[in-house]
């Protein structure tokens, strides 16, 4: 870096004031960092590996880690401001009361760690801080409203167990009948060269290989093929998608019956399944206001000043 970068960067530096935020989204695929200060607003964005402690807690500590550096580095801050910056995480897998234990008794690099559900901060982010309700569209799947001091819950009971809709579970279903019709018991699909394909093998046993002891993120992958040979026509992924659709207007309908002020859906699959929705479930979705991390950003602040009173 030459004298002209380091004076640059030390006068854009000047107006980084403390505290410093940090706003983590971390899931079964990815964890989204984005470093935040209240004179300058979002200054860097971090991303890593998934951040779901049901999948492994080493995993999802380095993905925190990883992915808050990276947001670091984004702002041209040094990586040893890690131990300054006050942290909200809303991680998958939480909800579950062990796990919450295990994450909370972490021995972190921040200066504090505010830990909730993913669920919560998508919520938050979604409605500007405010009340509201949410679906989770993407590896997993889940319905959340937050009123006051009354929270709801609905689904999110992980892979393989629910996250019905989701990308994981539309990916099983596809994997699950693909081998089927190898086997010459279930009804041909075009779906079967498609993954064929993208396992690079020839039978159902390649198949077998390539998904055997996966996670949820690993079937998730799947989705795109279902998505696109529904849109094809194909009759196999039509009736997945479709049942996967009717749960996710179960899920909205279910929430849109304790009145929440604003509805929206979240994640990776809140726009291709949009099609599939039925009209009463679409028509009551507003856009979101600002992503998950911001909403964990909106999180950590809130945590800091009702500790502070």
């Amino acid at each position: 870096m030459d004298r002209c970068q380091m004076r640059d960067e030390m006068i854009s530096n000047a107006h980084i004031q403390l505290p410093l935020y940090l706003g983590i989204d971390g899931g079964g695929t990815k964890c989204r960092a984005l470093l935040y200060c209240q004179q300058r607003g979002a200054l860097g964005v971090g991303v890593a590996g998934r951040a779901n402690p049901l999948h492994g807690l080493q995993q999802t500590f380095d993905s925190i880690t990883q992915s808050a550096l990276l947001a670091l580095a984004d702002a041209g801050l040094a990586a040893s401001q890690i131990s300054e910056l006050i942290v909200g995480a809303g991680l998958a897998g939480v909800n579950v009361p062990r796990l919450f234990e295990q994450v909370i008794a972490w021995q972190h690099p921040f200066k504090v760690l505010h830990l909730t559900t993913d669920l919560h901060t998508a919520c938050l982010g979604a409605h500007g801080g405010e009340d509201g309700a949410v679906i989770i569209t993407g590896t997993g799947s889940c319905g959340y409203a937050h009123m006051g001091d009354r929270q709801v819950i609905l689904g999110g009971h992980g892979f393989a167990l629910g996250d019905k809709g989701s990308g994981a579970w539309l990916g099983l279903k596809a994997a699950e009948h693909v081998l089927l019709a190898l086997d010459g018991f279930a009804e041909p699909t075009s779906m079967t060269p498609k993954l064929l394909d993208f396992f690079d093998c020839k039978d159902a046993m390649g198949i077998v290989g390539q998904l055997a002891g996966q996670c949820s993120s690993a079937y998730a992958k799947l989705s795109h093929i279902v998505f696109s040979s529904a849109e094809e026509g194909d009759e196999v992924a039509l009736a997945i998608v479709h049942d996967g659709a009717g749960y996710i207007n179960q899920l909205a309908r279910k929430l849109l019956s304790v009145s929440p002020s604003r509805f929206a859906m979240i994640g990776g699959l809140a726009e291709p399944l949009h099609q599939y929705l039925a009209s009463d479930v679409t028509q009551a979705i507003k856009p979101i206001v600002a992503a998950p991390e911001m909403g964990a950003v909106m999180f950590a602040q809130y945590s800091e000043n009702y500790a502070g009173h």
